[in-house]
């Protein structure tokens, strides 16, 4: 591996469900490597794919960084959503005037949504076992 020059690099942890994503941001351009595979690879699905790119459009810096990241847990859509939400986090330490046009979007808050815990009596979270009169 060649010796790496030394550059600017920006971080973001994304979060959604059980899923967790660091985001770098490196000047570049444009390409997106999730978890060491190529980002289409990673996502074959565009609503997956544009999630991902949503805060990259909202700022115009779409192709102007490249993204590097590592994420785990969860499944496909929590990633999906951890990564932009880690993307925006991080678009927010490139220049401080994006934190409007992504706030108003929506992609700094961490969606608190996760699953809810099973009740003792029940079978999941709110399933009641059959009711029998007799």
């Amino acid at each position: 591996m060649a010796a790496q020059t030394s550059q600017v690099v920006y971080w973001g942890t994304g979060r959604r469900k059980e899923a967790v994503a660091r985001v770098r941001l490196i000047p570049g351009e444009g390409r997106v490597v999730i978890n060491g595979r190529p980002f289409e690879e990673y996502f074959p699905l565009i609503s997956h794919r544009a999630q991902v790119e949503q805060p990259l459009k909202v700022t115009g810096t779409l192709g102007k960084f490249d993204v590097l990241v590592r994420v785990g847990g969860g499944g496909i859509s929590g990633q999906a959503g951890a990564i932009r939400h880690g993307i925006a986090r991080a678009l927010v330490r490139v220049d401080e005037s994006y934190r409007k046009p992504l706030k108003q979007a929506g992609l700094l808050t961490r969606d608190p949504r996760v699953k809810e815990r099973r009740k003792y009596g029940l079978k999941k979270a709110r399933k009641a076992p059959q009711f029998s009169k007799r």
